[in-house]
């Protein structure tokens, strides 16, 4: 990892082996829903039509998930930069929205900071949890995030800085995933929702009910 010096931290919270997992599974889906959809066409339009409806719907499935599997974040001094088809960053210090993402699939809770400046938004994952464990960004990546965002001038900054120096802090002290901060705001969300932002005045009081 870079940034001792200021440079560029990698943002991804998930392994090369896990995204090439995931971009079989998602191709496995593809191929289940367009088979799906082209079932219910042949019904209607005949065979030809069926077979060309299931093969757009498994092609830009597959294009989404490789899209996102090639995504790549880094924090490169106060932006948050977003790398795939091509580049996008946000400026954390003149960020317009700061929101907390909590997304559920399958039991798998994604807890993560919506950026929004301009007309562009970039989703970085904190951290993922499945039962009383999980993933979450390193300690370094952490401390260099709290610490930009405590100098931005959007003011929920600061509550999301301090969000982040209290899950250092448990973890500095030892606390199990189910003790730290960030897993307490995965499981408080409600479950049925793949994905839900998170009031704001909800995470201020519960910033602030932190020791």
């Amino acid at each position: 990892m870079t940034g001792d010096n200021g440079g560029p931290v990698p943002l991804d919270l998930a392994e090369l082996s896990s995204a090439r997992r995931r971009g079989c599974v998602a191709f496995g889906v593809a191929l289940v829903l367009g088979a799906a959809v082209g079932g219910v066409v042949a019904l209607f339009a005949g065979q030809t039509a069926a077979l060309v409806t299931a093969a757009v719907v498994v092609v830009l499935l597959t294009f989404v998930a490789w899209v996102s599997g090639r995504r790549r974040l880094s924090l490169d001094g106060d932006r948050v930069v977003s790398k795939a088809l091509g580049r996008k960053s946000i400026d954390l210090v003149h960020v317009d929205k700061i929101e907390l993402m909590v997304t559920d699939i399958r039991g798998t809770r994604t807890v993560g900071l919506l950026f929004t400046g301009g007309r562009k938004a970039i989703n970085l994952a904190l951290a993922i949890y499945a039962g009383a464990g999980g993933r979450e960004l390193g300690i370094l990546v952490l401390r260099r995030l709290a610490d930009v965002l405590a100098r931005s001038e959007n003011t929920s900054g600061l509550v999301y800085s301090q969000l982040l120096v209290a899950q250092l802090r448990a973890e500095a002290k030892g606390d199990v995933a189910a003790d730290r901060p960030l897993y307490r705001l995965a499981t408080i969300a409600p479950a049925g929702r793949l994905a839900q932002r998170i009031n704001p005045e909800a995470v201020t009081r519960f910033v602030a009910s932190l020791d």
